[in-house]
């Protein structure tokens, strides 16, 4: 699922004021932001239906997270040797047989759901193999960006994907909560299988040139370690992924601990969840259209300090609200600094990286950002809010990101000098 933008001076940015200027300018782009996005709304659909079923199936935060963690192990573990398999095959035909298997296990989790044969068990199982289809797919997809735009375009078009990817985390959560209350979480799930038609309809109208192999390429875990000694000998990238790692840890598992936010500190049901989840949504949105309307009118490096500075301050603000009045604005902001420390750390990377790593520097990337951040962080995080409570969960991790950020920023000239 998984983000968006370049090094100030290593990739041509537009003087245009419009963020949809590589949408109108790119055939290929704009029919998979479209099927994306739509298929997108689905998704989370269906995350939100899996963390509110979790929920009412054990009414225990550790098991919400366990679910969360259970969909990332196998990002966790085999992300990486498939970037090296994305950097031999045809990136293309590898996302669309991954859109296929994730419409099957949509429909897996209705068929259940609906029977009402769905057990924890199940739930964890079936998150596992979203996560095995995911750790092909993630490399793939962000990998494949450059041919659907070209290197100049790069920067603006990932931007403009996080823009569909926090417009469907705003209308998604929010049809969820109206399918849960009138027809049940089944139906969730129902209608995230129907979504994928979209994707797949523009995936196989996407006319890329011939796909030819490179002769030559490493075995898949030789390709593994050249890619681990390309990060650990490059310092932007060293420090750049290290700041990602632990922001992601930290940082993203509010997501996943985001049911358990709405009925213990703000005594929501399954339509509050959801507009939780929309009004984060709604600002990861304004984050990544403003991102993509920038050009080279900002410092994207002065800008991913003051977001990476934002978040856990915001976070901690949020950990000590009982109000939901004020909740909302507070997760409004949370998703402006979050999508713009994910976006500019994403293209940053890509602007670093050499063609030939590519698809194996987004699977670390991908690994991190949700195989760690889950695997790890909801996991760690649903541990700790299930001995101290959410707020104080949340509250604990915001402080050491701050923590982190201060020093990792202010002494760390690799990062200031981005």
């Amino acid at each position: 699922m998984p983000h968006a933008t370049p090094l100030d001076s290593a990739v041509a940015a537009p003087t245009s004021l419009n963020p949809f200027r590589v949408f109108l300018r790119h055939r290929n782009f704009r029919l998979f932001l479209i099927g994306q996005t739509l298929s997108l709304i689905g998704t989370w659909m269906q995350m939100m239906a899996e963390g509110w079923l979790a929920l009412e199936l054990t009414n225990s935060a550790f098991l919400v997270g366990l679910v969360a963690t259970a969909s990332s192990i196998p990002i966790l573990l085999f992300t990486m040797p498939a970037g090296a398999l994305v950097d031999r095959s045809d990136k293309l035909r590898l996302v669309r047989i991954a859109q296929v298997c994730f419409l099957v296990q949509a429909i897996l989790l209705w068929a259940l759901t609906v029977t009402h044969r769905m057990t924890i068990g199940s739930l964890l199982g079936l998150a596992f193999v979203g996560g095995l289809i995911a750790s092909l797919e993630i490399p793939a997809r962000q990998s494949m960006f450059i041919d659907l735009v070209g290197r100049e375009d790069l920067p603006d078009a990932i931007a403009l994907n996080s823009s569909g990817f926090n417009l469907a985390r705003i209308v998604g959560p929010a049809i969820s909560a109206v399918v849960i209350a009138r027809l049940g979480i089944a139906w969730c799930f129902f209608l995230n299988a129907v979504s994928f038609v979209a994707v797949l309809a523009g995936l196989f109208m996407i006319k890329l040139p011939p796909w030819k192999p490179h002769p030559g390429r490493a075995r898949p875990w030789v390709g593994v370690l050249q890619a681990l000694r390309f990060m650990r000998d490059t310092p932007k990238v060293r420090a750049l992924m290290l700041m990602v790692t632990v922001y992601s840890i930290l940082g993203v598992p509010v997501l996943a601990l985001m049911p358990v936010v709405a009925r213990q500190m703000f005594g929501l049901g399954a339509a509050g969840y959801g507009m939780l989840l929309s009004f984060l949504g709604a600002g990861g949105l304004i984050g990544a259209l403003s991102l993509a309307s920038m050009g080279q009118r900002a410092s994207r490096t002065r800008l991913l300090v003051v977001a990476s500075m934002a978040w856990p301050a915001l976070l901690i603000a949020f950990s000590l609200c009982r109000v939901v009045w004020l909740g909302y604005p507070l997760l409004l902001l949370i998703g402006i600094a979050m999508i713009l420390n994910g976006a500019i750390s994403n293209g940053l990377l890509q602007s670093i990286v050499p063609d030939e790593l590519r698809g194996r520097l987004m699977a670390a990337y991908g690994l991190v950002v949700v195989g760690l951040s889950q695997c790890v962080g909801a996991f760690l995080a649903g541990s700790v809010a299930n001995v101290v409570g959410v707020a104080s969960a949340i509250g604990l991790s915001a402080f050491l990101m701050l923590a982190y950020g201060v020093w990792a920023f202010f002494r760390r000239p690799e990062l200031r000098t981005l």
